[in-house]
């Protein structure tokens, strides 16, 4: 099940706000039984909890993206601090095998 944010943040980006501030614009209340609206201030309409359902499977896509990024992210580092900076040395050295290992992470952790 997909988090209210990201299904607010979905309702949000269909209806033309491309990012929400969880601080300042939509504030998030749990008060033991899961997220609530708290406030809204954004310049759209709050939506109702039915419509927010409607965002449920855009969300979980969203949320499954997310986590086969952070895969991708250490494997394209090789688990290094420095990963960026081990990439660009790779990329000097051999920019054709670099792509290749990089297309392999990208076929072995494909997206939704």
């Amino acid at each position: 099940m997909a988090t209210l944010a990201n299904k607010i943040s979905a309702y949000a980006k269909a209806n033309g706000v491309d990012t929400v501030d969880f601080e300042n614009d939509v504030l998030l209340v749990n008060e033991g039984s899961g997220d609530t609206i708290k406030s809204w201030t954004l310049s759209i309409a709050r939506p109702t909890d039915e419509q927010l359902t409607t965002y449920e499977a855009s969300a979980n896509t969203y949320e499954q993206n997310a986590e086969i990024d952070l895969v991708r992210k250490n494997l394209y580092n090789k688990g290094q601090i420095n990963g960026w900076e081990a990439q660009l040395d790779e990329i000097y050295h051999d920019i054709d095998a670099w792509r290749l290992r990089i297309k392999s992470i990208k076929d072995a952790n494909s997206k939704v």
